[in-house]
């Protein structure tokens, strides 16, 4: 028998039966890797139930995606929002249940060193990355349980180890004990949770102007004796370093959205999925070193503060 005739035989006996029967609510899809993954699982005939957060991103990938594909808006910061997405979702799927929830949706700024930000800049980032997510699976988990199906959340590298100051890490540590917590209570009532810690992808069209003005803003607003003791040569260096990061960012997300498929489609989805070599060579590695060699490697990335005692 000709080896890829067994190869496509073995990948799609490793599949769930039934998948264009199937519904899957996917959150943040006017952009990245939402608004990807939804297109490919309409493309494959699913039943997806997108959420937008702007009337423009829904709008666009209503333009390129079928009939089947179906678009609501929803703000994860507004409880009320939350709800009537339910609703909304529960129209849809009936009795039948939901198959599939892809929390998404997430911001990476405010970032910075932690002294440059307020306790506003680390909620906003908060409120859509863990407490969004918490709300919007405890508001659908009915549903999933009726279907026997599968919660995928995104987190990150950063929930693994903190690679810079602000609320995305804080957020992505948060979604790693919840996603933890959630499969074990869901063990028993055959729901698969599975975690999404991609490296750094390029997902937004942030530039470096961009990156600037907002260093810049977060810079302007610090008390003089916080600028001093940390330097404008400190403020430069780590606005160039951030700016590095971003242009080093890997386009092809097409590898992350098949990590997703894979949690939502496979008869036996992973626990956890790190796409990316930076995650597989550098950030995990990172995160099982001694914590004394992390701090050492990550440290002497950024610049020293002016008034640095070392």
């Amino acid at each position: 028998m000709d080896g890829s005739i067994i190869y496509r035989w073995f990948k799609n006996f490793n599949l769930v039966p039934n998948l264009s029967d199937k519904y899957v609510l996917i959150t943040g899809c006017d952009s990245g890797f939402g608004n990807l993954l939804a297109r490919k699982l309409d493309e494959r005939g699913m039943r997806v139930l997108a959420t937008c957060f702007t009337e423009e991103g829904a709008q666009e990938l209503r333009r390129v995606s079928s009939h089947r594909l179906h678009i609501t808006l929803l703000d994860v910061t507004k409880t009320e929002s939350i709800k009537a997405a339910a609703q909304w979702v529960h129209a849809h799927v009936g009795e039948q249940g939901l198959w599939g929830l892809v929390n998404n949706a997430g911001i990476g700024l405010p970032s910075g060193p932690n002294e440059w930000l307020t306790k506003e800049d680390f909620a906003k980032v908060i409120n859509v990355n863990l407490l969004g997510l918490i709300e919007v699976t405890l508001n659908m988990l009915p549903m999933v349980k009726k279907a026997r199906g599968r919660v995928v959340n995104m987190s990150s590298c950063g929930g693994r180890v903190a690679v810079i100051g602000g609320g995305y890490c804080v957020s992505k540590f948060g979604v790693e004990a919840f996603s933890d917590s959630i499969r074990r209570e869901l063990y028993y009532f055959g729901v698969k949770v599975s975690i999404i810690e991609p490296g750094n992808y390029r997902t937004s069209i942030l530039g470096n102007e961009d990156i600037e003005r907002r260093m810049q803003r977060l810079w302007e607003r610090l008390p003089q004796e916080t600028k001093e003791s940390y330097g404008e040569e400190y403020y430069s260096i780590y606005t160039r370093k951030l700016k590095n990061v971003t242009n080093l960012a890997d386009p092809k997300i097409t590898q992350v959205t098949d990590c997703l498929e894979h949690a939502l489609t496979s008869r036996r989805p992973r626990i956890r999925y790190s796409p990316g070599l930076d995650a597989k060579l550098l950030y995990l590695p990172l995160a099982f070193f001694p914590t004394p060699l992390t701090d050492f490697i990550l440290s002497h990335y950024f610049p020293k503060p002016a008034d640095s005692a070392l």
